[in-house]
């Protein structure tokens, strides 16, 4: 693919005013003209020093959760879940290790993740609704396993993947449950931030 590229013009004002502006801005203008219309590349972000890229690990939650989730339905082997997900388009841009790490270990450790999570849910987790029950399943993985991911990233990405996919009032359970699992199992991260 070619680098994408920015539109960047520049308005000038009746009043003498002018500016420059991303063409993305949509913006009501009256009285003015374009005077000089250049085309930049679009800034890069800067590769973070440890090679994780959020956006392709954010993907791949999502991917999981629909994977988990599946599982859940059917009950089908994680290999042929695996190949399932493995072939959509949008794997591509995803962190293809990290979703099959979060699908291996919530399939493989779901009675353990369950058995974590009991004491913070306010009923069995299968009367959970099944989307909030694979967030939640996901989330613990990740808290309990990945010390590396800090505890608000993985709050932050289930609560936006519950209000993306789960019920109308799901991600407030997920929050709840999960700000008390990693009060629990993330003390130390906790207070050293404050």
């Amino acid at each position: 693919d070619p680098p994408r590229r920015k539109v960047v013009f520049r308005i000038m004002h009746r009043d003498g005013g002018s500016g420059n502006f991303p063409a993305s801005v949509r913006m009501r203008v009256r009285c003015a003209k374009i005077v000089h219309l250049r085309i930049v590349p679009n800034p890069m972000k800067h590769p973070r020093s440890d090679g994780i890229d959020p956006a392709a690990r954010s993907r791949s939650r999502r991917r999981a959760l629909q994977a988990v989730y599946a599982w859940q339905m059917s009950q089908t082997p994680v290999d042929k879940v695996l190949e399932q997900f493995s072939h959509e388009q949008d794997m591509e841009v995803a962190d293809l290790a990290y979703f099959e790490e979060l699908v291996r270990g919530v399939i493989a450790g779901h009675k353990e993740l369950d058995q974590a999570l009991s004491a913070y849910v306010d009923r069995p987790m299968e009367q959970i609704d099944p989307i909030e029950r694979a967030v939640l399943r996901i989330a613990a993985l990740e808290l309990r396993d990945r010390l590396d991911v800090p505890y608000r990233v993985i709050l932050n990405e289930a609560i936006e993947t519950a209000k993306r996919f789960g019920s109308d009032h799901g991600h407030t359970y997920v929050n709840g449950v999960l700000d008390q699992a990693a009060g629990q199992w993330r003390a130390a991260e906790i207070n050293a931030r404050r």
